[in-house]
C-alpha cells in the first residue's frame, strides 16, 4: 500500500471499492467450480473480476480525463467479459451465483457507465484551447 497520510486517487472512488468487492464474490463463487476448470474458466473469470479495479486504479493515476476515460473502458469490458463467464458457469452448472455476486456486478458496471458518463460530460463542456 502508498503512503497511509496519502491515498491514492482510485481509493476515493465508490465503483474501486465495489470493484475490490466483487473480485472477492467471484473468488468465493468460483472456488467450487470443478478442480478441472482451475486453468480454464476458473483462471479467466478470476483474471477478468482483477482486471476491473486494477483498470480502474491505472486510469486513476493517469493524468488526462482521456486516459481515464480508456482504462474505464477496458474495465468495463472486463465487467461484461465476467458476466458472461459466470452466465457460462451457471449453463455448465458449476454453480449458482450468489444474489450479492450478481447485485455488485450490477451496482459496479452502472457506477462505472455513470463516471464514464461524467467524465465524457466534463470533456464536451472543457473548451479545447489551441497554443500555437
Amino acid at each position: 500500500m502508498i503512503g497511509d497520510s496519502e491515498k491514492p486517487p482510485h481509493c476515493q472512488l465508490d465503483v474501486w471499492h465495489d470493484a475490490m468487492d466483487l473480485v472477492v464474490a467471484v473468488y468465493a463463487f468460483s472456488a467450487g467450480f470443478p478442480p478441472e476448470e482451475r486453468f480454464g474458466l476458473t483462471a479467466q473469470m478470476r483474471r477478468a473480476a482483477v482486471s476491473v479495479p486494477s483498470n480502474i486504479a491505472e486510469g486513476a493515476a493517469r493524468k488526462s480525463r482521456s486516459e481515464l476515460a480508456r482504462f474505464l473502458s477496458i474495465a468495463r469490458g472486463s465487467i461484461s467479459e465476467l458476466d458472461t463467464q459466470i452466465q457460462i458457469a451457471s449453463r455448465l452448472d458449476f454453480g449458482t451465483p450468489s444474489k450479492t455476486l450478481q447485485q455488485t456486478l450490477n451496482r459496479t458496471f452502472a457506477r462505472l457507465n455513470a463516471l464514464m458518463a461524467s467524465i465524457a460530460a466534463r470533456s464536451v463542456e472543457s473548451p479545447i484551447t489551441n497554443h500555437q
